[in-house]
């Protein structure tokens, strides 16, 4: 039986402020302060390091789409540009949509301008990058309630069991019950403050589409971007257990791991 939370009405305006406030928020003045501690220690950082110090690579990859585009594309973009420069260094400060799709950048206004310098020059020298070649997923087979059968490009259980999850779903179960359960329920069993994840995956949401969401934010509902804290890696093992929660394979409450 999922266990749903009752909160009264005149709560939910404070727990939402609450959830604003305390929830880790990391922006771009993450990789203005270190370049800044970098600089004082005698050792400037590159463009790369200042763009992996930052929020940017939870939306962006070298060589595929995350969110946002890969900065190779963006770099094969901008050849034979004269202001390719200027161009990409004002859309990385002030942010913006309409380029790429409808996810909005959110802006960097905090990075200096020799940081921007060497974050643009990094990118627009990826544009012999080649893209990430996509590789045939293996599927994974599971029965069910009912009989039905569902096919996964990723493995819930380790071989052999049908009950022991792999160290990948751990680590998103453990995740998802860190930052994930204010909001929409511990173990993914509903609340009354954010959507039931479970539902919205049974209704066919993506792993980009969650991206997008989770890495953005949405500050009209109060909901945090988690750009900057969860990495594309990460929250891939929170969509890959709750996707496990919602099929009915995966157990409420700490599942059985291979470390067990």
């Amino acid at each position: 039986m999922s266990r749903r939370l009752r909160v009264p009405a005149f709560i939910f305006p404070f727990i939402v402020v609450l959830c604003m406030v305390t929830m880790p928020r990391v922006s771009a003045t993450r990789a203005a302060a270190q370049a800044r501690a970098a600089s004082q220690a005698g050792s400037p950082q590159t463009g790369e390091q200042l763009t992996k110090s930052s929020d940017c690579f939870s939306c962006h990859a070298t060589d595929h789409v995350i969110v946002g585009p890969a900065y190779s594309a963006i770099a094969k973009k901008y050849v034979g540009q004269p202001d390719a420069a200027s161009r990409l260094t004002r859309r990385i400060r002030e942010g913006g949509s309409g380029t790429w799709g409808n996810v909005r950048m959110p802006p960097h206004a905090d990075l200096k301008d020799p940081q921007l310098k060497e974050i643009v020059q990094w990118i627009l020298s990826l544009k012999d990058v080649p893209a990430a070649r996509a590789t045939p997923a293996k599927t994974y087979t599971y029965a069910l309630q009912g009989g039905k059968k569902v096919a996964l490009d990723f493995p819930l259980f380790i071989e052999g069991s049908d009950r022991k999850v792999t160290k990948d779903i751990f680590r998103g179960y453990a995740l998802y019950n860190s930052y994930c359960y204010r909001c929409h329920g511990t173990d993914a069993t509903e609340s009354e403050l954010g959507p039931n994840l479970r539902r919205t995956l049974e209704t066919g949401m993506t792993l980009r589409q969650l991206l997008a969401v989770a890495m953005v934010g949405r500050e009209d509902k109060g909901m945090p971007s988690w750009a900057g804290f969860l990495s594309e890696e990460e929250m891939t093992s929170i969509y890959r257990y709750v996707k496990g929660r919602s099929l009915g394979l995966v157990p409420v409450g700490r599942p059985q791991s291979e470390t067990d």
